[in-house]
């Protein structure tokens, strides 16, 4: 006779076992019908579950970000489903739920054309319409490598061979197919109505490019349509604003093929990182941070000393010289380590912070990279802070202001604050993660923050807070860290003298605001379409002239804004001033200064922005005033 505790706190006593899908039932049939799965004591598992002891219980519909999250991972089964329906010597591998949506990798004979993604989402709907149960089935491993072999299904076996034997096999059969899945899933295949197919990509088996080649499909689901119309919606704007493109129109950066992953900076491009930097770099000063600057390769002894090598060595480029085999570095911490060890430091000393605008390099999968936003390359706005136990909360708190600062003023104000705990592979006791993860959680609480945790996705060294911040579409962008260290500053020797005059060994507070400067850049560049704000476009004005007679005027207004520190060019074209306009407007420059022949006998500017706003005639000392204040507004450094 349960007893189950409803999240309202209303209790409901039953006579006997039930499942959560009668549960539902007993509450009202609307909930029976919306009813996805249920989350018993914590753990979200199958309507079909069957309560036979006292529990906690929330029913999970649509509404829930697990029940989304749950429609996701069955829909990526309905597409397998179809496949194999349509394509039988198709051979399935896995497809997880991913952000917006999910993907299934297949190997199949041949590639797989847009004709067969029509196809495969009719067959998908068809297959959704005809209500078709999705039950769990517990089998021995053994059986179930049998059948997978017997299907043909090498994969699969694979995956299910690695499984201990003695540990039971869970599958989910639907119609004629039947998946290796840990669960839970939705009911029936009627719960699947709003989806969309979207691309075919290349992926290696397990990931590893030294496996066969297979192909991956990617799909979107959403609860409802308007949420799927939205997310369309998004990723055409996000085409439309897509860097790469921008970059190019603008004149900003390039890649190419003799160097994967690297970025050739181009001065517009540049500009706008020298502005980025710049405005970091007062941060560091503001706040405390003394800037170093480490080694780019390290002896590889460094590395396993420090654990990178055990648990990151395959995305390390390593080189050598002399009999002695180096790593260039992934990361700047064991670096910022070894200066803090070249003297002897005392409690009065720390918290001890160092900041580093550090060139990183890493073995990203070809695959992977895109443009700005993932390259194998990259410079951070790295820091450290030595600090005792008892400055943890205060550091963490003080990060935590800082990092909202810093974001308002890239205009970005839509913050989400993650915490990502341990992962399986890490170093240190479980003690010592119990106590790094509680330090952030009371650093988080004294910010008054709300967060939410991660399980498993911290680094292999500590837990971490990670910032995501929102862009003008949507779309969700983790930045910034923070991680606590109990593990590093031991493992390279890393000691201080307390107030007892004993040796102790400091907390090391690893902690990023932008991140990678190459994909915050990227970022910058979407979130305002290429229509950076004054502080940061690379051109802020442009002095056009009417015709030949204002030419030197132009060029001498041009080098007055350039001596009061703007980035300001002059157009003077033999052209219509119509047609420099327009040019220029699409360009997206913030103003536009035209000059004829009564501005230059008044020593004026008509000023236009970018927004097409005429604003008048002004002197160019209060342009200058204008601008300054403009930039003020936007740039204040934290």
């Amino acid at each position: 006779m349960p007893d189950i505790k409803l999240p309202d706190g209303s209790v409901r006593s039953f006579e006997r076992s039930l499942t959560i899908a009668e549960v539902a039932a007993s509450i009202g049939a609307g909930l029976a019908r919306a009813a996805l799965a249920g989350k018993v004591d914590g753990r979200l598992v199958d309507t079909s579950f069957l309560l036979e002891k006292d529990a906690d219980l929330a029913i999970i519909t649509d509404k829930d970000a697990e029940g989304l999250e749950l429609i996701r991972h069955s829909t990526a089964h309905l597409l397998a489903y179809a496949v194999k329906e349509l394509f039988p010597d198709a051979q399935v591998t896995i497809g997880p739920v991913i952000e917006n949506g999910f993907y299934y990798d297949f190997a199949y004979k041949r590639p797989f054309t847009p004709d067969d993604l029509i196809a495969i989402e009719k067959r998908m709907a068809e297959l959704a319409r005809k209500d078709i149960p999705v039950l769990r089935e517990v089998w021995s491993r053994d059986d179930a490598v049998e059948f997978f072999l017997g299907q043909g299904e090498k994969y699969k076996a694979e995956l299910i061979a690695a499984i201990p034997a003695d540990q039971p096999v869970s599958l989910y059969r639907e119609g004629d197919f039947i998946d290796l899945c840990r669960g839970p899933h939705v009911p029936t295949t009627a719960k699947l109505k709003i989806f969309k197919l979207m691309k075919v990509a290349g992926a290696y088996w397990r990931g590893d490019h030294r496996n066969e080649q297979l192909q991956r499909i990617y799909g979107t689901a959403w609860a409802k349509k308007e949420d799927l119309d939205a997310y369309l919606h998004m990723l055409e704007e996000a085409e439309k604003r897509d860097h790469r493109r921008l970059g190019k129109q603008y004149d900003l950066f390039h890649m190419q093929d003799e160097a994967p992953g690297l970025v050739f900076w181009h001065p517009k491009g540049w500009a706008i990182w020298q502005e980025v930097e710049q405005y970091m770099r007062a941060v560091y000063r503001n706040n405390g941070y003394q800037e170093v600057r480490c080694p780019q390769i390290l002896d590889k002894t460094l590395w396993e000393k420090s654990g990178h090598w055990e648990h990151y060595k395959d995305n390390m480029f390593t080189t050598s010289s002399e009999n002695r085999d180096y790593a260039v570095k992934p990361m700047n911490c064991p670096g910022h380590v070894q200066v803090f060890n070249a003297d002897l430091r005392s409690y009065r000393e720390l918290p001890l912070r160092y900041g580093e605008f550090g060139s990183c390099h890493r073995n990203e999968p070809a695959g992977a990279l895109h443009g700005l936003m993932r390259v194998r390359g990259f410079v951070q706005d790295d820091g450290h802070i030595f600090c005792t136990e008892d400055q943890i909360e205060s550091e963490v708190t003080a990060f935590n202001a800082l990092v909202k600062k810093v974001y308002a003023d890239f205009g970005f104000d839509d913050v989400a604050v993650k915490l990502a705990l341990r992962p399986v592979s890490r170093v240190g006791s479980d003690a010592v993660w119990d106590k790094a993860e509680e330090a952030l959680r009371r650093g988080l609480r004294a910010s008054g923050l709300e967060w939410t945790e991660l399980p498993g996705e911290g680094a292999f060294y500590g837990p971490k807070i990670e910032f995501h911040i929102k862009d003008a579409i949507g779309r969700s962008w983790q930045c910034g860290t923070m991680q606590v260290d109990f593990s590093m500053p031991g493992r390279l020797g890393a000691e201080y003298v307390g107030a007892d005059d004993t040796r102790k060994v400091p907390v090391m507070l690893h902690r990023a605001i932008l991140g990678s400067l190459e994909r915050f850049i990227g970022i910058l560049i979407e979130n305002f379409s290429g229509a950076l704000p004054l502080w940061l476009a690379p051109t802020q004005a442009v002095v056009l002239n009417i015709s030949e007679k204002q030419a030197d005027y132009a060029a001498e207004v041009a080098q007055k804004l350039h001596s009061a520190g703007f980035r300001a060019a002059s157009d003077l074209r033999n052209e219509k001033i119509t047609y420099k306009i327009r040019e220029h407007s699409l360009n997206r420059l913030p103003y536009q200064l035209v000059v004829g022949d009564k501005e230059k006998a008044e020593g004026l500017v008509a000023v236009r922005t970018r927004g097409g706003q005429d604003l008048g005639q002004m002197t160019v000392e209060t342009l200058v005033k204008r601008l300054q204040s403009e930039v003020a507004a936007r740039s204040g450094t934290a």
